[in-house]
């Protein structure tokens, strides 16, 4: 039931936090370390997280426990909006939003083993969730795009090309950035 704030760049360790998170039964709270030092602060103090995982994962010691997974009403995530009407607020998302949308990429979408799925939005939008947790649901790989990738087009090809990339999801405006950079 608690949040835990998770503020790493994508990597594998980024991956681990999430998942272990999801699996504590707790909430992420996903901070990305782009954005400006106010913000990040505001949604600390706003969203009270019992932890902030920000750096070395060893760091952080748990004993594993057979304990059953979160339930469909838990707390998956909380993400906080664009603040573009006033302040940001924070949207609490549980597993039951989360996993009819999972289930239903693997069973109507060539997402299964043999996929490989490109994961380059950042954590802190929602979209994130289906290219973090997708694969994983469905035996496909998650290939990571850098830190910054998202923000070239160029690189995402190069990406998507040198990793054989099979399946990619991109909101209209970078689909649209996307097909017409040269």
């Amino acid at each position: 039931g608690s949040v835990v704030a998770v503020a790493l760049p994508r990597s594998i360790d980024l991956v681990v936090a999430l998942l272990a998170v999801v699996r504590s039964g707790a909430a992420y709270l996903p901070l990305d370390p782009g954005y400006p030092a106010e913000r990040l602060d505001f949604m600390i103090e706003d969203a009270q997280p019992a932890a902030v995982i920000d750096g070395d994962l060893a760091a952080f010691e748990a004993e594993p426990t057979a304990a059953p997974g979160p339930a469909p009403a838990d707390a998956a995530y909380v993400i906080y909006t664009s603040g573009s009407t006033g302040r940001p607020k924070g949207v609490v998302v549980p597993h039951s939003a989360i996993v009819p949308r999972l289930e239903w990429m693997r069973d109507h979408t060539p997402l299964a083993v043999g996929t490989r799925v490109l994961q380059k939005t950042p954590s802190s939008f929602d979209v994130s969730v289906s290219e973090f947790f997708g694969p994983l649901v469905s035996g496909a790989t998650l290939v990571l795009a850098d830190p910054d990738a998202h923000r070239d087009t160029a690189r995402l090809v190069e990406v998507i090309r040198a990793q054989q990339i099979t399946w990619v999801h991109f909101v209209p405006s970078m689909l649209d950035a996307f097909l017409t950079d040269p």
